[in-house]
């Protein structure tokens, strides 16, 4: 190979690339959130600077089923995201997220810096309820559920899209093969072309495991505010850097 042809790769193996070049549709996207209180100190530990917490004590549970992804195939997710500030603007942190999947893990984490490892997640409708849960080497470390499609969220689709429309801000973190740090930002991308097709609010709870390789127990639950489901036809684009640690 040339340096034209190296150029023109997307990713690694050059061979056979984990993925191709983006930007990257997502179809019946289904998300399943729980929003609820936890502990300040917990926050702000997990929170990089210049990011704040918003001041609510609030974090975000997640679970995603992703049937129909360009590029990357059909998957599940599920994580925590942090409502954070910067610069006065309202953004959310991902603070770790765990997928079934290898495309999905190495372009998150070589292009936008998301905090992927491989879990278990699953997403699914259990008669009346919505259930997502995580299992991480053998054990479950986390179960959500939820009343399934109690109560309409907003009729104006438009509304519904201006929801899902906030930015999201990750850690990207690679070394150098001198063992350096490499790239180290705070890194953002919105979501564009959002098509939202259900959603709902209703009664939820939550349970999350302590385990050392998938901490999600590290934010405790002190109060269930609300849970979220609904399903949107998205794009994510390539992103942009807000913060650079070695600039």
């Amino acid at each position: 190979m040339n340096r034209d042809e190296i150029l023109r790769l997307a990713g690694m193996p050059p061979g056979n690339p984990s993925y191709p070049f983006g930007p990257y549709r997502f179809v019946d996207r289904e998300f399943f959130t729980i929003t609820y209180e936890t502990d300040p100190d917990a926050i702000r530990a997990l929170v990089p600077e210049p990011l704040a917490p918003d001041g609510s004590n609030t974090v975000v549970y997640e679970w995603i089923a992703m049937p129909d992804s360009a590029g990357f195939g059909a998957y599940q997710e599920s994580g925590v995201v942090i409502p954070c500030t910067f610069g006065g603007e309202a953004v959310n942190y991902t603070a770790m997220m765990f997928l079934d999947d290898e495309p999905p893990i190495t372009a998150g984490r070589e292009i936008w810096g998301f905090p992927k490892r491989w879990g278990e997640p699953r997403l699914r409708v259990d008669r009346d309820t919505l259930t997502g849960t995580l299992v991480y080497g053998g054990e479950r470390v986390a179960m959500g559920t939820m009343t399934y499609k109690h109560d309409t969220l907003c009729g104006d689709p438009q509304d519904c899209a201006q929801k899902l429309a906030k930015t999201h801000v990750n850690l990207k973190l690679i070394p150098c093969v001198t063992g350096e740090p490499k790239v180290a930002q705070l890194v953002a991308f919105d979501m564009t072309e959002i098509a939202v097709k259900g959603f709902w609010r209703g009664r939820a709870r939550l349970h999350l495991v302590p385990h050392v390789q998938a901490p999600v127990a590290d934010l405790p639950v002190h109060r269930i505010v609300e849970g979220r489901h609904f399903i949107a036809d998205m794009t994510l684009p390539y992103g942009r850097v807000l913060h650079d640690y070695l600039g």
